[in-house]
């Protein structure tokens, strides 16, 4: 009676043996990503103020926020700070001095400043006999006549250089949990060193699997990964430069209509930038998992092509749940994705070389 053989027994490796070498890729994928986190708690200011410009830019059209860099974050100074270093608390503390001293020199600074009121008579004189009807006669009707006062003040140009920095502080992200800025940083280091030490990481994976596929079968993850990978690199950036302007404007525009200040909290647009774009990327998929069930057989490029009706119907819902904005983002989303429909057909309707898995037997 025949038997199949083992996946590994044309190999000169056991199973331990490939345990091992799993163990080796998944410690040099650990030890790439450690890095590369650590690399990234340097530069999370540069990827925040990229997280941030969307956000900052739209609600600088409705003229809610002024752009600024994040900046001023030392980690290494912080890090040296938190385990005991006495010389860079002392640093930290005297730029936090030197902070408030500038925003007081900033008060200081400010000299008499004059100030122009202007009223109109008629108003003037109608506010002064409901105050007093004895003393002040009636006014007459109004003749548009006004005057203008001017006004010398110091203190009024410190209270009004006051207002301006609370109404530029009001604008800005807020956090509502003291760990909540820590952990929001740390959140983008670890997403930020993930991407960096993905190629890497999925060189080692595959470096494992490749050993245990068929030449064919590695012959079409070198066709379709990089296809894959530029599907997905395609969506999140689509996404990030071309639909997030429409969905900001559109969310941003009701609290305007409505005439709600939007204090934006950092820590949740940082999830929502992050995760509609990972969405997007697994969207723009659609080609390569039409191709994949084609390939197992279980549609062929008849069968969407004949479906297709029914497929821009769930592709017009998803697009809809996916995008909670106005039509035009919905739309931003649907069409790419009917575009990929169509070439997920081409792909399958490709006559690529099939080889069935080969089984060896032994009588």
């Amino acid at each position: 009676m025949a038997k199949s053989k083992d996946l590994f027994d044309d190999t000169t490796m056991s199973f331990g043996e490939h345990l091992e070498a799993l163990r080796i890729h998944l410690w040099k994928s650990l030890i790439a990503l450690v890095v590369c986190v650590i690399f990234a708690l340097f530069i999370g200011n540069n990827v925040i103020d990229i997280v941030r410009g969307p956000i900052d830019k739209a609600l600088a059209k409705y003229g809610q926020t002024a752009t600024e860099d994040v900046g001023g974050l030392d980690v290494w100074k912080n890090l040296r700070a938190f385990f005991g270093s006495e010389e860079a608390k002392q640093e930290l503390e005297q730029e936090l001095e030197l902070k408030k001293k500038a925003e007081q020199a900033d008060l200081d600074a400010i000299e008499k400043s004059s100030f122009e009121i202007v009223f109109k008579l008629f108003d003037l004189g109608t506010a002064l006999y409901q105050a007093d009807p004895k003393s002040y006669p009636k006014p007459a009707a109004d003749d548009g006549k006004t005057v203008a006062l001017t006004v010398q003040s110091e203190e009024l140009g410190k209270f009004f250089k006051r207002l301006e920095i609370v109404d530029k502080n009001q604008h800005r992200p807020v956090t509502l949990q003291v760990q909540e800025a820590f952990m929001t940083y740390l959140k983008v280091a670890i997403l930020t060193g993930l991407v960096l030490a993905g190629p890497y990481i999925f060189y080692q994976i595959w470096l494992f699997v490749a050993a245990g596929l068929y030449p064919h079968e590695r012959q079409y993850v070198y066709v379709y990964f990089p296809f894959s990978l530029g599907l997905f690199i395609g969506g999140a950036l689509f996404c990030f430069f071309l639909v997030f302007p429409f969905v900001l404007d559109f969310l941003l525009g009701y609290n305007a209509r409505l005439g709600i200040q939007p204090q934006i909290r950092l820590s949740e647009w940082v999830s929502f930038a992050m995760t509609l774009p990972l969405m997007f990327g697994i969207s723009f998929q659609l080609p390569m998992v039409m191709l994949f069930l084609e390939r197992i057989s279980i549609f062929d490029a008849r069968a969407y092509r004949e479906k297709r009706r029914l497929s821009i119907l769930v592709i017009a819902i998803v697009s809809m749940v996916l995008t909670p904005s106005d039509p035009a983002s919905m739309m931003l989303m649907m069409v790419p994705l009917v575009a990929l429909y169509e070439l997920g057909i081409i792909l399958c309707g490709m006559q690529l070389e099939k080889r069935p898995t080969e089984i060896h037997a032994e009588g």
